[in-house]
Formats: C-alpha cells, structure tokens, sequence
C-alpha cells in the first residue's frame, strides 16, 4: 500500500558550532542580538520533512508518494529519488525559483538554529493529479501552509485518513483553522514544543485534542514518546539508545516513518512506537537526514535487540 507524503523537499546545509549557543547570548539584550558563530565544516544534504520522512519508510520496504514542489535545481533531487526507487509522480518543478533551502547549525549541545528559505514551496501546488488509488495513509507535514491546507482538503475529498504533522509550520495557522483540521485529523504528532504551542493556539487541551483523534503522539527527545489513544490510555515508549550522537536533524522524520509503516502494516501502538524510536536512533548517529542506510534485516535486528522481539 501507498503512503502520500506531503510536506517540503529542500537542500539543508548542515553546520557544526563547537561551543554552546547560550555562551554567546545575553539574557537582557536578546532585543538587539548581534552574534556570530564560526563552523568550519558545512555539508550540502538532500532534506526536507517529505523527503527525509519518504527516505526512511523506503528504508522500511514501504512505499512513499512525496507531495511537493522542487525548483530549477531540483534536477540532482529527483535523480536521488529515482535512485532510491522513489515516485516522484506528485513531485513538481517550477523553474522560475530555486528548490527551499535550510541552514542549520548545531552546537555541542545539540541545540538548534536554523534559518530556512521556501523557494519554489512558497508557490501554490496544483493538486489535481492526485489520486487515492491503493493510498492507505496520508501526513501532511511541514510546507506552505495554504499548500498543507489545500492538500488537507483534497485528502478528504479522497476519503484518505491522514496525520497532521504541523511541525514548524505550526505558528502559521489560526486558532479556527488548527481546531479544523484537528476535527478531520485521524493522527496528529507533534513535540512537546509544538504540543504546548497547540495547546495554546487552539486553547484546547491535550486530552480534548486526544478526544477528537484516533491517537495523538507526543516525541519528547531522549526522553523518548508518549502515544495516547482515543480511549484515554497512554503508551509510554522508551528512547532507543543510539550508537553515537552526531546530527539530531531528520530525527522526528525518522520517528514518523516508524508511524506511517505501523499504520499500513496494521501494527500494535507498542510495536509502532518502539519502531519509530528505533528509526530516530539509527537516524542520529548520521550526518545529515538521508544519509544512513541500514538493511532491513539490519533493522530488524537492532529491534530485537532492544526490545526481544521482532516487529514483523
């Protein structure tokens, strides 16, 4: 079966600040920041919420059908997409700008900061070719958010049940438009961040938002996650221990193709979890967010190995 992945392909330049952000910064002059962080390292990776998502359920043996727009260089994307073995049937290329790019740096803390560029993903996608044909899941993930709620729409009119995986792009929607689309989600899954931030746009508590979806997902870091479902229960899922920690970019894209794969493969929510946990580990001991390629009986093996069983 099909998975629809809606969201952004970018290009993510990936830095390394050998320090801690928090040193440079002055509490009482974050109104007027005037800093500079030195990175003597920058590498150039296939990224995006629907391309890193698409990468790792491919990973999986799944099947991903990336939604999105790419621009004038978006000719090396889809060559790396064609090599996976990835459709790019939905993809499409505008000419007139360049593919988003995202610069992030990271410092040894593994905090964050990350400035991004929409090129060619601010523009409006032309849905009309989209089809439900042997599509069981959809996620809407980070991208323009006319585009999250154009595609939001024609799910629907697809009768696709679908994950609102708002991510970055959360601030951008109104108080109406989040309590919308919460109605019509079957899945949301958000940080515990962006949980709050829910919360407070929406002025709906966790456990209302649970109420009106099938099942809600709370990633917490290394903390690891908390899926709730509808009938008020709560599945605590441990953070797989990684081999090393290198890059947390990809991350959460991991983690939700854990999801996508439980869905389609009819999984338990235990099962589900601790996969997605698993993809997140394998992810952080990479560079970049598309860069780690383990085997599928690799894969399996490593779940066997934290939890003494294997998930299919």
């Amino acid at each position: 079966m099909n998975s629809l992945i809606c969201g952004s392909l970018a290009f993510d330049n990936i830095m390394r600040f050998e320090g801690k952000f928090s040193n440079s910064l002055l509490p009482d002059q974050l109104d007027k920041i005037n800093v500079s962080f030195y990175s003597p390292t920058m590498k150039k990776e296939y990224g995006g919420c629907a391309g890193n998502i698409a990468y790792n359920l491919k990973l999986l043996n799944g099947n991903p059908l990336i939604v999105s727009i790419l621009g004038k260089d978006g000719s090396s994307y889809l060559k790396h997409l064609k090599y996976l073995g990835i459709s790019n049937k939905y993809i499409q290329k505008i000419n007139s700008m360049f593919t988003a790019q995202c610069f992030i740096v990271t410092d040894v803390n593994n905090n964050q900061i990350t400035i991004f560029h929409p090129g060619a993903m601010q523009l409006s996608y032309d849905d009309n070719c989209i089809n439900n044909a042997d599509i069981k899941i959809a996620i809407i993930s980070p991208d323009n958010c006319c585009n999250m709620i154009k595609h939001i729409k024609k799910i629907l009119k697809l009768k696709i049940p679908f994950i609102f995986d708002p991510g970055q792009s959360l601030s951008m929607f109104t108080k109406e438009e989040l309590i919308k689309i919460i109605k019509k989600s079957s899945y949301i899954i958000v940080n515990e961040y962006e949980s709050k931030l829910l919360v407070s746009k929406t002025s709906l508590s966790l456990q209302k938002i649970n109420e009106q979806v099938k099942v809600l997902i709370v990633t917490r870091g290394e903390l690891g996650s908390d899926i709730f479902l509808n009938n008020e229960r709560k599945i605590k899922i441990p953070c797989v221990k990684a081999d090393r920690i290198v890059d947390p970019t990809g991350c959460g894209d991991a983690f939700r193709s854990g999801v996508l794969f439980g869905i389609i493969n009819n999984l338990d929510w235990y099962t589900t979890g601790r996969l997605s946990s698993l993809m997140g580990a394998i992810k952080i001991s990479h560079q970049g967010g598309q860069k780690h390629c383990p085997s599928l009986s690799e894969i399996d093996q490593r779940f066997k190995e934290a939890f003494g069983y294997r998930y299919n």
